[in-house]
């Protein structure tokens, strides 16, 4: 049952007490304030000690009339005075958790059953910077931080809209992680909307530390090799998407917001496209989408030619392939999947280590593991390129990293064992997981399947402003069913 705070000040302050324990952060601080107790409640570090005792004096300073009861005192605060102070009074303790640990000061009189929440949050936090993993070369360099509030406030300075709304609400039973849902309230469809506030009332999770815990939960169950959910770091992309109708989730402490829906052809999407002229966007488009192909299918196609189909090679090369098998232990798709294996821990190890030996580790150990490999006959050079080729290509879509390596292993599996059968069913596979997506009732191929005529506006290609800005894209544009059981 709710404890709710007593008209005793001390009884309120030994219940917070309990409640907190003996954590050393926990500052409470008994004073007198026109002739009546008073207490101060805050967590430091938290909240500002500095900013509270200037309040303080301010309060102090402004009592100019007689005060006879501590109601009186407490009405006299909360209406007349310039303190930053919350529309909302606490009445129970778990409000004053909520408050306390936000970094809010809980003020509690004596002979008053409610509490007042004072304004001093102080809380130490990253300073914006460019996005690390969201490069541009021109536009915006701000990226998110783990601050909510800042990060709220970086979306409102670019989406000045009076449609734009801001709702927030808590997830994690251990952690009360607050998150905040951003969206326009005019291009929003209402079901989206609606789904995706009960999804996320209906989250059980005991800690949640970063966006990418609330996926499972605003999915649909089951297995899928691709999400309906994106990411960002950048304001300026969150900012076009909520134009757009999205939705974008921010959760307090991290740096990647969440869109929704998240469609296939925003992989390959970047800000840069729409400052670069049309025909080079466009290009660095389809190089994307080339980039993507080769990433999954180059190593099975390659395994699966090789040793099933071997005159579709050129005889010269063909001769360079047999002798280089000739020459290692290893069937071939087995040695594919060894050197991407050996790949993937390189780059894992990079990525762990610190940053200013990360990058150099990364290099020398896959000049020298390739080489030596190469010298000692455990790997063919054909298999080497054909791998370092297809690791360079997933680079070029970062968002779409996980599903690539997974399918890759696959398809030189199926390569290797079923060989152009085996590619041709896993690839047809692959296509039937991608078009049953349902992201938040909108298909996952969407404009691409069902084929749309606006494809070629700004999926495929992108076309010139002067086009773009006559009718620009919403999500309204589609069939929006959010509260579809299959939506993921």
């Amino acid at each position: 049952m709710e404890q709710i705070l007593s008209k005793s000040m001390l009884e309120n302050k030994l219940a917070l007490r309990g409640l907190f324990g003996q954590s050393v952060d926990f500052y409470t601080k008994d004073v007198q304030l026109a002739g009546f107790d008073a207490c101060i409640c805050m967590f430091e570090g938290l909240s500002s000690l500095e900013k509270l005792w200037i309040m303080m004096l301010e309060m102090a300073s402004k009592i100019n009339q007689p005060i006879q009861t501590p109601q009186q005192l407490y009405d006299f605060l909360l209406c007349q005075t310039a303190l930053p102070m919350e529309t909302k009074n606490v009445s129970c303790l778990s409000e004053a958790q909520s408050y306390l640990t936000a970094g809010m000061t809980v003020f509690l009189i004596d002979g008053v059953d409610r509490g007042l929440v004072i304004s001093t949050q102080s809380m130490q936090f990253r300073s914006v910077s460019e996005p690390s993993g969201e490069g541009n070369l021109h536009g915006s360099r701000e990226g998110f931080i783990e601050a909510l509030r800042v990060n709220i406030s970086l979306i409102r300075r670019l989406v000045r809209s009076d449609s734009l709304r801001i709702e927030t609400m808590t997830a994690g039973e251990r952690t009360k992680t607050e998150l905040a849902l951003c969206y326009d309230a005019n291009l929003c469809p209402s079901n989206l909307l609606r789904y995706t506030k009960s999804q996320l009332e209906q989250v059980e999770i005991p800690i949640l530390l970063d966006s990418g815990y609330l996926i499972p939960f605003l999915g649909r169950k089951g297995f899928r090799f691709f999400s309906g959910t994106g990411y960002t770091e950048r304001p300026d992309r969150a900012a076009a998407k909520i134009c757009e109708g999205k939705i974008v989730v921010l959760v307090n402490g991290s740096p990647f917001a969440l869109v929704l829906p998240w469609l296939f052809y925003e992989n390959f999407q970047s800000m840069d496209d729409y400052s670069s002229k049309a025909y080079f966007a466009s290009f660095i488009r389809l190089l994307k989408y080339a980039a993507f192909f080769i990433a999954v299918l180059l190593p099975g196609i390659f395994v699966s030619a090789a040793g099933y189909t071997p005159e579709l090679f050129p005889p010269e090369l063909l001769y360079k392939i047999a002798a280089a098998e000739k020459a290692t232990p290893m069937p071939l798709f087995l040695e594919m999947m060894v050197a991407n294996f050996l790949l993937e821990i390189i780059r894992e190890a990079g990525l762990r280590l610190p940053k200013p030996i990360g990058h150099s580790v990364s290099l020398v150990a896959a000049l020298i593991i390739g080489d030596a490999a190469i010298k000692a006959g455990i790997l063919g050079t054909p298999v080497v390129i054909v791998a370092a080729l297809t690791s360079i290509c997933i680079f070029v879509v970062p968002s779409l990293y996980e599903p690539v390596i997974v399918l890759r292993m696959l398809f030189i599996l199926a390569g290797g064992i079923l060989g152009p059968a085996g590619i041709v069913a896993l690839f047809f596979w692959m296509l039937l997981d991608i078009c049953g997506i349902n992201s938040f009732g909108i298909p996952y191929m969407t404009p691409l399947a069902p084929f749309q005529s606006n494809a070629w506006k700004d999926v495929l290609l992108r076309m010139q402003w002067r086009k773009l800005a006559k009718k620009p894209f919403s999500i309204k544009n589609f069939e929006s069913n959010g509260g579809d059981k299959d939506a993921t």
